[in-house]
């Protein structure tokens, strides 16, 4: 079985509205958003190895954010120019060309592609994963090549807006 946490980048700046897509950073709430989903997501009982993050400012700015909280440091990010997508096919593509070993990381990626992903993967109804959103899924898989839809269980899904402040637990697939 192999686990993945899909996260959606922290809100991102739109202060300079000639700056390219790829290059806006996070602002002020995204800066203190993703350190909390970092702990949030720490509490899980779950050991991430790796994050692969979308090249774009605002999902690197995320990764390192973040990361820490996840006991992982600069060595442990992975970026990865196939993930600035906002095509679920592309990330699922890149997923199922993953070596057999890749088994506990999380990916840092874009809407819509995110909430597509999710909801095809585990053939849920989530209408939108908000700016910093988690999703943790165990995929009934070995080999990454076999991924497909309904093949995973949706664990846990947060948000740094739930309504309660803390993680919404979805039980066991």
């Amino acid at each position: 079985m192999k686990t993945i946490a899909l996260i959606r980048h922290a809100k991102s700046s739109w202060k300079e509205a000639t700056l390219p897509d790829l290059d806006r950073p996070l602002n002020r709430r995204g800066r203190v958003d993703a350190p909390v989903m970092g702990r949030r997501l720490q509490e899980q009982p779950i050991s991430l190895k790796q994050v692969f993050s979308s090249p774009a400012v605002r999902a690197t700015e995320t990764a390192e954010w973040l990361m820490p909280n996840l006991g992982l440091g600069a060595g442990n990010l992975g970026v990865v120019p196939a993930l600035y997508t906002f095509n679920y096919e592309d990330i699922l593509a890149w997923l199922r060309s993953l070596d057999t070993a890749a088994d506990k990381f999380a990916v840092i990626c874009h809407n819509p592609a995110m909430t597509d992903l999710v909801n095809f993967l585990t053939l849920s109804q989530i209408e939108k994963i908000p700016t910093c959103g988690v999703v943790l899924m165990h995929l009934h898989i070995n080999n990454w090549n076999d991924l497909g839809a309904g093949m995973a269980g949706l664990v846990y899904f947060d948000f740094p807006k739930s309504v309660t402040g803390k993680t919404i637990s979805l039980g066991a697939d």
